[in-house]
């Protein structure tokens, strides 16, 4: 994908449009909540919530590298690195949940 084509459709999945939730990024969270019911029953708000959070991070992630790839051309290995970088923090907070220390606010009981 060339760099100005990922940015825009890192623009599109960014918070920074204000009407990218209602029209992109709450769909595709749907769609992959849908599917992660379909493997693990009970977990469809969190994994929507997941997917939310995902596209969020990856439009950042895409706007980012299709800027530096406009910029200049070496930017696989930094996209990797990004993205990689991304998809550990998603699993620390994973490890987080499942350890007891990270509550989804569906978690408290009042």
């Amino acid at each position: 994908m060339c760099g100005g084509a990922m940015t825009i459709v890192g623009y599109l999945l960014s918070p920074l449009s204000w009407w990218n939730d209602l029209l992109v990024n709450i769909p595709i969270a749907y769609l992959f909540a849908c599917l992660v019911r379909l493997i693990i029953s009970g977990y469809f708000l969190p994994s929507m919530i997941v997917g939310y959070w995902m596209t969020n991070v990856a439009g950042f992630v895409m706007m980012h590298a299709g800027i530096k790839m406009v910029a200049t051309k070496e930017v696989k290995i930094e996209f990797l690195k990004d993205f990689l970088i991304s998809l550990l923090y998603t699993l620390f907070m994973l490890v987080l949940y499942y350890v007891g220390w990270l509550k989804f606010p569906t978690d408290y009981h009042f």
